[in-house]
Order: structure tokens, then C-alpha cells, then sequence
């Protein structure tokens, strides 16, 4: 199978080493592993490690990220692609970006940007109210002593796209979210741009991932536009809670793999409890992964939360 313009699926998994795998992270690895199976595709791994202050433990985070993906069977095409090694790639698609005139330097501090008088978004994330454009126009000096992050102005249009999983979503760029940073003041890159390009320079055209990221696609199709890029298929999944709803985070150790696989030193059984809280099989039952490709359709997974199985 291929997708309908007859191109072989490349999907993709992106980790940020910031802390040990938990199941979510390994549910999302494996929905992208089986999507690109099933078709016949390949898939790639990227290890997002721009942001050295996130991860402080990136060496030995991403020895164990490794291992973890090894452990569920999880094979992936290719060499694995290091954010923190392309830069200067970056670079070059800032410059893109700067030689439209649509780059400019924003001076705002976070306490500024989050403060309780600016405007806010309808989800309560701050949206930028264009200071630091207007201050550039009215020729008025820059604030002493700040490095600027770089923004990419946006204009009043819609960008819409079907999901695979959650269906039509749509954002107005200039309403909805304004003009977003590309580059931070301390110069690392943001995450928006740098997976723009890392998708689009890997050939990536069919992405996986939670449906936290969903209100971020408006803005990625809006640089792929401007950068030449073919905008992928995407599916949100949804993220996996526990009993109470709440999502698992990596800072509280929810579903952490060091204690999943000191339970389960096989990880046949974590691998069939996945499937079934995902609908690709009735119940859990121990089975390998590749056992699952000829299982896998998108129409079984659910489109709210995954309850984390019990005993995890």
C-alpha cells in the first residue's frame, strides 16, 4: 500500500531526551511504526536534543530512549537524525525565512509575554501582540541588554487540513495564534521550525503523534508553504491517562519504562496490553510487534484517551 499520489509512506518518531520513556512516548512510537508497516513504508528516528537546558541528562536519557525502542522491537530505517547536529542547517532556512522580510527580533521576556493584561489565546496560551513589530516600524530603539528571539510574521489567512484520526481542524494564523518564534533568544532553534525542516528534508510525508501537538499543525503547514515542503498526512492520537484522566508525564514518572521492564523483562505482554487499550485486538494477549502489522487499521483507535492498562 502507498498513499494516493502512489508515494511509499515515511513516517517518523522524534523523542526529546528529557527523561525516561514512559508508555505514552512507546504507544506513539509503535502507532508510527505500524502505520508505515502496514503500507509497506519505512520509518525514521530524529532525536529532538536542541534544547540542552530541557535535558540535562541528555547522554544517559537517550542510551536508555535507545534501548527502550530496541527492547519493544521498535526497528527503524536509516541513520538516526540529530537535532543538535544541523544548525546550520537551520540557519539556512532562517535566512529563507529572513530574505521574505518576514523575520523580526522580538526583545519580549517571558514575564512580559505571560503577563495577566496580554492577550491571550482561547486555550489561555499567550499570543503575541506584535510589540516589538510596532517598535521596529516606529524606528524605536531596542531595550538595553536583551538578545532577541527571532518571529516569523504571519497573515491574516486560514490554514486547514484533515487529520487522519481527529478530521477537519482549521486555525486563522493571525487570529488564532499570531506571529510565533522560530529562533530563541539564547539562539536555540524552535521547535517549529526545526521539525519543519527535519520532515521535510527527510522525505517525512506521514506523521504520528499526540493530539496535544494538534493546534501546532496550522503553523507547520505555513512554513512547509513557504519553504517549498509537501505538507505530510497527519494523525493525532490521543494521549494516553491513567484512572483519572490526567496524561502521563515523564516528570512524574507515569508508566516509566525502568519500572515497566522490571515487571515485564518481556515485553511481549506490554506490547498486547497496548494493542488492546487501543481497540487492534480484543484483549491483551503477549505478542510481538510484527504480529500487529497485518492487525493495524486506523479505523479501530479510538479518538479520546487511552486508558493506561492496569498493572502499568
Amino acid at each position: 500500500m502507498m498513499q494516493q499520489n502512489n508515494t511509499p509512506v515515511v513516517g517518523r518518531f522524534a523523542p526529546t531526551p528529557s527523561g525516561r520513556l514512559h508508555l505514552g512516548n512507546l504507544m506513539c512510537a509503535m502507532l508510527s511504526w505500524l502505520s508505515a508497516k502496514a503500507a509497506g513504508g519505512r520509518v525514521v528516528l530524529r532525536i529532538e536534543d536542541l534544547d540542552a537546558a530541557r535535558c540535562p541528562f541528555m547522554g544517559e536519557n537517550t542510551k536508555y530512549l535507545l534501548d527502550d525502542l530496541a527492547w519493544m522491537g521498535l526497528e527503524f530505517d536509516g541513520e538516526v537524525l540529530w537535532q543538535s547536529k544541523r544548525t546550520e542547517i537551520y540557519d539556512t532556512y532562517l535566512e529563507i525565512l529572513n530574505k521574505k522580510g518576514l523575520i523580526y527580533p522580538c526583545y519580549c521576556s517571558r514575564a512580559e509575554l505571560h503577563a495577566a493584561t496580554a492577550p491571550h489565546r482561547n486555550d489561555g496560551v499567550p499570543k503575541y501582540d506584535r510589540k516589538c513589530l510596532y517598535r521596529l516600524q516606529n524606528g524605536d530603539p531596542p531595550p538595553v541588554g536583551r538578545r532577541p528571539a527571532s518571529r516569523v510574521l504571519v497573515p491574516d489567512e486560514t490554514v486547514d487540513f484533515v487529520d487522519g484520526l481527529q478530521g477537519e481542524y482549521a486555525e486563522n494564523l493571525e487570529r488564532d495564534c499570531s506571529d510565533f518564534v522560530v529562533r530563541r533568544s539564547d539562539g536555540v532553534y524552535a521547535y517549529q521550525l526545526a521539525v519543519v525542516v527535519d520532515d521535510g528534508l527527510s522525505g517525512v510525508n506521514e506523521i504520528v503523534r499526540g493530539n496535544d501537538l494538534l493546534d501546532s499543525t496550522p503553523r507547520q503547514i505555513y512554513l512547509q508553504r513557504l519553504f517549498g515542503f509537501a505538507t505530510p498526512r497527519y494523525y493525532h492520537i490521543p494521549l494516553l491517562t491513567d484512572a483519572h484522566g490526567r496524561r502521563l508525564s515523564k516528570r512524574e514518572g507515569d508508566g516509566c519504562m525502568e519500572r515497566v521492564r522490571q515487571v515485564y523483562p518481556d515485553p511481549a505482554p506490554v506490547i498486547g496490553a497496548l494493542a488492546a487499550a487501543l481497540g487492534l485486538i480484543p484483549s491483551p494477549e503477549s505478542m510481538a510487534l510484527k504480529d500487529l502489522i497485518p492487525l493495524f487499521d486506523w479505523q479501530k483507535l479510538p479518538r479520546d484517551a487511552v486508558l493506561l492498562p492496569e498493572g502499568f
